[in-house]
């Protein structure tokens, strides 16, 4: 029977060899089978990943609403053995809703319609700021011939190229673009119908949550033994830790940011405060790199309109980055990620250039989480060896510790065993 058991456990690991360097050979060099079924594995659970991250973000809301107004409720229903209370979750779940819905009818009421009037506002001023962008070019080239040389030489080849471009390219492929351009209103009705399952999604998640999270750890029992599952855990929570910390208070500091820049370009009078407002709250979410990627083309808007204005929107702008590094962010991030500035700026560079911006507003937790783990890997190994955790014991080649231990014992005569 044992031998019998051993030929079956060497066939299965033959099998998986085989199985894995397919797949490896597919991957790299064939039609990359698995590359495609991920992508369509995804696309077919983008409405529930949707709605998972979507329950995640109001969890905090439900959970305030039990415990700040049905405390009593919910205690009552843990004491007799259950999750939760029905009517308790569900009146929650409907304030919550009704909190969001509150929320989007003020931003569709006020600021979509004064965002509407920026945008026109604008689009109309396009000539203006046309001429005056070519005056800004004219004076530049009569003071530098040579720049103009240059320019006139990069303006010719541009409309031959252009022309070429229009002839060859453009008119065959119009049918293609009116193809786009159809596309782009089914991509229109595929978000809504992926933000409407998304919410029915995360409504029963959320009605669900306590559940969820018992399955969850029921299959980590069942997957790892009892001496690994306490690690388990303590991991899941480091990284819930780290997801909800960064991911739910770096939208809200960013809401803050946008409220706060609104309300100042407003007061100071700056041209298309909406548009502003908005384009310097949706940048902050993006760590590091946010603020300019915010306030360069929002300068640029108002500088068209007002060089004065312009000078002092950089100076508002920069008080208000001030002011969200120092206060606001602290007091709502905290120190969730642990990252040092250098990491920070790697998890952007690394993340934006594999998955855009996306990329890079998650790449900053999901390096903080590898971060978090390789350190604690890094002190479990430093504890066997007895050796110092602090990184300042370190600066010389061999740490004090390192040497006491690695240098030989004292003969009884009173010198040292070669």
């Amino acid at each position: 029977m044992k031998r019998e058991n051993k030929y079956i456990r060497q066939g299965l690991l033959v099998f998986a060899t085989v199985c894995a360097i397919l797949l490896f050979y597919d991957t790299l060099f064939g039609r990359h089978m698995i590359l495609r079924f991920g992508r369509q594995l995804l696309s077919a659970l983008e409405p529930v990943l949707c709605g998972a991250f979507i329950a995640y973000l109001l969890a905090p809301m439900v959970n305030f609403f039990e415990g700040s107004l049905f405390a009593a409720p919910m205690k009552k229903a843990r004491e007799e053995g259950r999750m939760t209370s029905v009517g308790v979750r569900t009146v929650s779940l409907l304030m919550t809703w009704a909190v969001i819905c509150v929320l989007f009818y003020l931003l569709a009421s006020v600021l979509l319609p004064e965002l509407y009037k920026s945008v026109l506002q604008l689009v109309s001023n396009v000539e203006n700021y046309y001429n005056v962008i070519s005056g800004w070019v004219e004076r530049l080239l009569e003071s530098n011939p040579a720049v103009e040389t240059w320019v006139a030489g990069q303006m010719d080849t541009a409309y031959e190229k252009a022309t070429t471009w229009l002839e060859k390219e453009a008119l065959p492929q119009a049918q293609t673009v009116m193809i786009v351009a159809a596309g782009g209103v089914m991509s229109i009705v595929n978000f809504l119908k992926t933000m409407l399952v998304g919410i029915i999604v995360s409504i029963y998640l959320l009605a669900t949550k306590e559940r969820c999270a018992a399955h969850a750890r029921k299959m980590a029992y069942s997957l790892f033994s009892k001496r690994d599952i306490h690690w388990v855990l303590r991991g899941a929570h480091k990284v819930d830790d780290i997801f909800s910390g960064f991911v739910r208070g770096k939208l809200l500091d960013s809401l803050i940011i946008g409220i706060l820049c609104f309300v100042g370009c407003s007061v100071l009078d700056f041209p298309y405060t909406p548009l502003v407002s908005v384009i310097v709250g949706v940048t902050n979410v993006i760590p590091f790199f946010g603020p300019f990627l915010g306030a360069i083309p929002s300068t640029f808007l108002i500088l068209l309109a007002s060089p004065m204005k312009a000078l002092y929107f950089v100076i508002f702008v920069l008080f208000l980055q001030q002011l969200d590094g120092n206060i606001i962010g602290p007091k709502i991030l905290g120190d969730k990620t642990g990252l040092p500035s250098l990491w920070v700026i790697i998890a952007i560079l690394v993340g934006g250039s594999f998955f855009g911006l996306p990329g890079m507003f998650f790449g900053v937790p999901v390096c903080a989480c590898l971060y978090s783990a390789a350190a604690f890997w890094m002190e479990y190994r430093l504890r066997k060896k007895e050796l110092p955790l602090g990184t300042d014991a370190y600066a010389r080649d061999v740490p004090e510790a390192a040497a006491e231990a690695a240098e030989p014992p004292a003969d009884p005569a009173g010198g040292k065993k070669s």
